[in-house]
């Protein structure tokens, strides 16, 4: 379910994840993260991380812009670019790997710093062996 992007929606994924950023809510780790997703609409839904003091309630950016784009009614993306620092590149937890892998197996990560400088990485490279919908599949016993 790959499709070609192209430099420019790259530009503004990019562009889109550090805006994002600036509205991070990371009062206790300082580790503000910013995230843009592309879905098959051609539009850009950004998302950004927030804390909560009790950790395990927490969300991270990359679930937070494919939440809204989920709520706006996107279901299918393409690529989803994340930033967090001037020049690390960030890369994805492992639940947001997961939810990722839900939507796209194949979605165009794109890793990216505040000089927009980016790496291009496929999901399926972070997420060798996700959780699959047919590992979950009921099975009836019939009765004899």
């Amino acid at each position: 379910m790959l499709k070609p992007i192209t430099n420019a929606e790259i530009q503004l994924l990019i562009a889109q994840a550090i805006q994002a950023r600036e509205q991070a809510y990371a009062p206790y780790s300082g580790f503000k993260v910013g995230s843009a997703v592309l879905s098959e609409n051609a539009k850009i839904y950004p998302g950004h991380n927030i804390e909560n003091v009790s950790y395990s309630l927490s969300i991270c950016a990359e679930r937070n812009a494919l939440y809204h784009a989920h709520i706006c009614g996107a279901n299918t993306f393409y690529a989803l670019a994340v930033v967090y620092h001037e020049t690390e590149f960030a890369k994805p937890c492992g639940s947001c790997r997961q939810v990722m892998h839900e939507f796209n197996p194949e979605l165009l990560l794109v890793l990216c710093n505040l000089r927009k400088e980016y790496r291009l990485l496929s999901l399926s490279k972070l997420l060798p062996e996700p959780f699959e919908k047919s590992q979950f599949q009921t099975h009836k016993i019939e009765a004899k």
